[in-house]
């Protein structure tokens, strides 16, 4: 059992589904190797694969919402109850290196983070005929903004990159930041916006007057294939630096299988997303309808 004992910091992420479960092990091995007195906790759909891991702290959790991109709330609302601070990690995301100690500021340091309504521009002007679909999601985001009483007009929100970043308590406006993200991620939900948490997480922090500051975390190494395959194209890195981590987690996200298996598989997910709409929307009216459907 681990010694939590003269702990304030820790690391944690959220995993569900075989695939992530898989490649959830590379990362508990990793921080075995290379952060073995940083406590790791884990929320997942499957405790019992991880439960003879050492280096691990299991809860086992429930989805709540349609897809899998929100939950990661429980694991940081988890760990910020025992740790004054908390570094999420993606389950896919690798530790290259020895994790170094520091102090982290109150509120959200993000490795990667811009102002929302600067991503929003850039990506709109990268071309002369944006996408109608990038358009809807901006007009839906000011939406999301106008729900939490946020103007976007002259409130800062902050686009934070999920994938990476630490949650340090703040007397309190932490907790309001993981209500108000569990309150507008719902709404994101029900009208179809399952992915990309970022959006939710900035306004969540504006309204909680949680600062949110970014960092390039000096000495933390580590595998992202989206962030590596960035770095790669501006020349930054090598593609043979990582190749390796490419090769592992190629190979776990896109095993062979039978046709008969892959669309078992597909069929499997939309009765799944179908179940999972539908109890949403349902715990949405019996919530605050007002909130949700007005």
């Amino acid at each position: 059992m681990m010694n939590l004992e003269q702990k304030d910091f820790c690391i944690c992420t959220y995993v569900a589904g075989k695939t992530y479960r898989t490649l959830a092990k590379n990362l508990i091995g990793d921080l075995a190797k290379y952060a073995p007195e940083i406590p790791f906790i884990i929320y997942t759909d499957k405790p019992e694969e991880f439960k003879k891991y050492n280096n691990v702290l299991v809860f086992g959790h429930k989805r709540q919402g349609v897809l899998y991109y929100h939950e990661r709330r429980f694991a940081i609302q988890k760990a910020l109850s025992i740790f004054k601070s908390c570094m999420y990690i993606d389950s896919d995301v690798r530790i290259c290196a020895p994790i170094p100690q520091r102090e982290w500021l109150p509120g959200i340091t993000a490795r990667s983070c811009t102002g929302m309504i600067k991503h929003f521009q850039e990506r709109i002007n990268k071309n002369d005929s944006p996408s109608a679909k990038l358009l809807k999601k901006f007009e839906f985001f000011k939406k999301m903004a106008k729900k939490m009483d946020v103007d976007i007009d002259t409130e800062e929100v902050t686009w934070i990159n999920e994938f990476l970043f630490v949650v340090t308590r703040d007397f309190g406006r932490e907790e309001e930041f993981l209500k108000n993200w569990e309150k507008i991620s719902l709404y994101a939900e029900v009208n179809g916006l399952h992915k990309h948490p970022a959006y939710a997480m900035g306004l969540a922090a504006t309204k909680a007057n949680l600062a949110v500051r970014h960092d390039v975390m000096e000495g933390v190494d580590f595998f992202d294939d989206r962030i590596e395959k960035i770095r790669i194209s501006k020349g930054e890195a090598s593609p043979k630096d990582k190749l390796e981590y490419f090769k592992t987690q190629n190979e776990i996200e896109n095993p062979r299988h039978f046709i008969l298996k892959k669309i078992v598989k597909k069929l499997n997910k939309s009765v799944e997303y179908l179940y999972h709409s539908v109890r949403l929307k349902v715990t949405a009216i019996l919530s605050d309808y007002n909130f949700y459907y007005q």
